[in-house]
């Protein structure tokens, strides 16, 4: 792996975490954390609770888990409510910092969100108030993976720059299961002429291209922090490019049509051949496809360098750091790997989670003491 290189960091104002209490949540019962201003280690054996803290982190910024959809998965058998403060604050130069507190409760499998008590006017407006960058095992597999987690992250920096993105989302997969079911009842024939159909394809069109131009000007915005931070964490001599490999098409009156066109087809396939559902990041290393060319250790500075670009760019629209999360990337490290992920972490310039089996792996010199807090982690005690 490379040197850091000696080319100034980039940074916006940071974003604190100052206090988190946490109530019946996974195996945490009652835990209140006051983390450090840079650095948390927080360590302990695998089914303890660790993960569990960083998900509530995650789960008081956005409202949102990391590892699951299932709301009620969040609630501590046999209790009625779990839920997870945070007090946030945003410190900036010469300026008062800008403190809130944000609530995300599970009542009756229904999340429940306010910010200083109030209601916040949608769950996108609450989630993009205090950004958290989670990176968990399974975004190793970003750069080898289904496009599907490479959709997910380009919908995530979406979220902040167009929070109508999500709405577009959600709207467009109902439609488009709503399509999918009146051509696979009628097996393309009766349905080809339906108004119904006519209907749900509008719909598609109209919020399929609002998503498609959402994505494509998030791709814009990842695509140069991802060649900056690739090149600081992987072979300087190596080029990576990224680019947005749209299923559908930003003009939704030629998505209505390629819809229609479609229709005959589409009542024989598994899903729509046309929309973006079927988007795509492609990673190309030298001119060639990452997924193909790349090494194992050049796909692991791939996925870093991808977590790395997320986190820049939120800070660039939103204009503060982001918290970032890191759940058990330490774990069966070889020397190569070691070095990648303290790379990787000496690019962070804002508050970091992070869990370990390995406290002894996590060596931050240059951070003081003060800036730094380990916590252990054991049945679902906080100590």
């Amino acid at each position: 792996m490379s040197a850091p290189s000696d080319e100034p960091e980039r940074s916006s104002p940071s974003l604190l975490l100052e206090r988190l209490h946490i109530r019946e949540f996974r195996n945490l019962g009652r835990v209140d954390v006051e983390p450090a201003p840079r650095i948390n280690v927080i360590a302990g054996n695998n089914g303890q609770g660790k993960t569990s803290l960083l998900e509530a982190i995650y789960f008081a910024a956005t409202s949102r888990s990391f590892r699951t959809h299932r709301l009620a998965e969040l609630v501590r058998h046999g209790a009625p409510i779990a839920s997870a403060r945070a007090r946030f604050v945003e410190r900036r130069d010469a300026l008062q910092p800008l403190a809130r507190e944000q609530t995300a409760a599970v009542e009756h499998k229904r999340c429940v969100v306010r910010i200083d008590g109030n209601r916040p006017p949608s769950l996108a407006s609450f989630a993009t108030r205090s950004p958290v960058v989670a990176f968990h095992a399974e975004e190793l597999a970003l750069s080898t993976g289904p496009a599907s987690a490479r959709r997910t992250l380009l919908d995530r920096l979406a979220l902040f720059m167009d929070p109508q993105s999500a709405d577009h989302r959600a709207r467009y997969a109902q439609a488009l299961r709503a399509r999918h079911e009146l051509l696979h009842r009628g097996g393309g024939a009766q349905a080809q002429a339906s108004a119904e159909l006519d209907a749900f394809e509008a719909l598609c069109a109209l919020h399929g291209a609002a998503l498609t131009r959402a994505r494509e000007a998030a791709v814009q915005a990842l695509a140069p922090e991802l060649t900056h931070a690739f090149a600081r964490i992987a072979a300087p001599d190596l080029t990576l490019a990224a680019r947005y490999a749209p299923g559908g098409g930003g003009d939704a009156e030629q998505a209505r049509e390629a819809l229609r066109e479609q229709r005959r087809r589409d009542a024989h396939r598994p899903s729509a051949g046309y929309g973006p559902h079927r988007d795509d990041l492609l990673l190309e290393l030298d001119g060639h496809p990452a997924r193909v060319v790349a090494s194992q250790g050049q796909h692991r500075a791939l996925t870093l360098a991808l977590k790395a670009a997320e986190t820049a760019a939120i800070a660039s629209v939103r204009g503060v750091e982001p918290i970032l999360l890191l759940d058990d990337v330490s774990s069966e490290l070889d020397p190569d790997r070691t070095a990648a992920l303290f790379m990787f972490l000496g690019m962070a310039r804002g508050q970091v989670f992070l869990t370990t089996t390995r406290r002894d792996l996590i060596v931050t010199p240059g951070v003081p003491s003060s800036e730094r807090r380990d916590f252990h982690v054991e049945g679902g005690a906080v100590g």
